[in-house]
């Protein structure tokens, strides 16, 4: 399988990954939302999971690709403010999580230039 064709699979590979862990162990979720979101944690917790399974299911369908991978840089980008307040609330604790935290802020610039990247390619092939 051309390495074209495998991107968007392995995008959706990711995404179902954390789709399904905001469900098996939604708690180190519900503490990164922000606190000024309507509803509780819990619920934006579960929602975040939905829409990473959706956005998943889209990226594995050519027919839907480029629709779900455009949604998907969005939903990284939305998806920031929580992994700042991560990053905040765990500025005092060991290195090695403090790291984690932190590290995952700037790995959201590839994983949207990489939706978009799977965008690009889908729209050769619609």
């Amino acid at each position: 399988m051309p390495r074209s064709e495998r991107s968007p699979l392995l995008l959706a590979g990711l995404l179902a990954t954390a789709g399904i862990a905001h469900f098996a162990t939604p708690r180190p979720f519900d503490a990164t939302i922000p606190r000024g979101l309507p509803g509780t944690p819990r619920a934006w917790t579960y929602a975040s999971g939905a829409a990473e399974l959706a956005l998943a299911a889209g990226l594995a369908l050519p027919r839907t690709r480029k629709a779900a991978a455009l949604a998907t840089a969005a939903f990284f980008v939305g998806v920031f403010p929580a992994n700042v307040k991560m990053a905040a609330d765990w500025r005092h604790r060991p290195t090695p999580q403090k790291a984690a935290a932190f590290g995952r802020l700037p790995l959201q610039v590839p994983l949207v230039l990489w939706a978009r990247g799977v965008a690009r390619n889908a729209e050769g092939r619609s």
